[in-house]
């Protein structure tokens, strides 16, 4: 074979290869780590919180679509669709779960392989998903609201803004036990300021409406307990507290740049961004059973003053001194 012939061969048969190359590069390259994001909520109830969450990672390395993949899910305030999505994500084999609230007991349920990390839960040990917070064991961490006295701050702010509060009347999801908890430490704290407490149970969507109708007349203001149910309908929950004309006090920022009138909790943005930093950590080989779960340290006081001007309150110095924001 003349040489030229032979070096054109031996040409084609290396450019061949290396036309092929990408396509075994890319069969070859590692399943990017997953994480299944389940959200107790809709997607833009939980809109600040889920991007908190994405920004975090981001600033750790962990960006979606190139070094990570993120799948959300959303229950819409369904407890039934905790149990469908758990065991979604075990079929998918995601590397990590990350939710909230009673979604947590779903997860549970669904694997004791995968780790979980719950951005908010209640009280981790005493509902079961933990062994202590400084060693919770299992397969599950994360942060902890563990704060049993913000029923009763809630509770004296609403006394402050309106001295004469008689009656309270609580919202609560009363198919949600850390609802029903709270719901029960309002009452505590109630009793030890002498205000009579008017319930207003719920368990499905269509119950708002008829418990603002039974109510009206029989309280000077409203405690909305959150939990997934009063977070997705939290438009309308405004809207008939304002047709009320009954003042809102709540532990989500959210609800109060929605309509309502005061909010007084954690900082749920940081509590996602802190979420984001366990997944960092088990990405990165630590063990779930082996990382404490951690509380909130950012507490935020916010009240809606275009909503105080709606129902015709002054909000006191007192309280707009102390307030983290004041949304005009």
């Amino acid at each position: 074979m003349h040489f030229d012939q032979l070096n054109r061969r031996r040409f084609i048969t290396l450019l061949g290869c290396a036309a092929a190359w990408p396509l075994t590069a890319r069969a070859q390259q590692p399943k990017l780590p997953m994480i299944g994001f389940l959200g107790t909520a809709t997607a833009s109830t939980f809109g600040p919180w889920t991007a908190a969450f994405v920004q975090r990672l981001s600033e750790l390395g962990w960006i979606a679509g190139r070094t990570v993949t993120l799948e959300y899910r959303w229950a819409e305030g369904r407890n039934e669709r905790y149990a469908e999505i758990a065991a979604e994500f075990v079929r998918l084999q995601v590397d990590v779960i990350v939710t909230s609230g009673a979604a947590v007991l779903a997860a549970k349920q669904a694997t004791s392989t995968i780790p979980i990390v719950f951005a908010i839960a209640t009280d981790p040990v005493r509902q079961g998903f933990a062994a202590s917070l400084a060693r919770p064991g299992g397969n599950i961490t994360g942060l902890s609201l563990q704060a049993t006295d913000l029923a009763g701050k809630r509770l004296e702010l609403m006394r402050e803004l309106l001295p004469n509060l008689g009656h309270i009347a609580i919202m609560a999801n009363a198919g949600y036990p850390a609802a029903v908890l709270e719901m029960g430490e309002v009452q505590r704290a109630a009793d030890t300021l002498g205000i009579e407490v008017v319930k207003m149970e719920i368990r499905h969507a269509d119950d708002i409406t008829p418990a603002f109708e039974e109510v009206k007349g029989h309280a000077e203001g409203l405690i909305v307990v959150d939990d997934p149910l009063t977070v997705a309908h939290e438009t309308r929950i405004n809207t008939l507290a304002l047709a009320a004309r009954l003042p809102t006090m709540c532990g989500i920022r959210e609800r109060v740049s929605g309509g309502g009138l005061m909010s007084y909790g954690p900082n749920f943005p940081d509590l996602f961004r802190r979420a984001a930093e366990y997944v960092d950590k088990i990405f990165r080989g630590a063990k779930a059973a082996n990382l404490p779960i951690e509380q909130p340290t950012k507490f935020d006081l916010i009240v809606n003053l275009m909503t105080a001007r709606t129902l015709g309150l002054d909000v006191p110095q007192t309280i707009l001194a102390r307030a983290d924001e004041v949304i005009e």
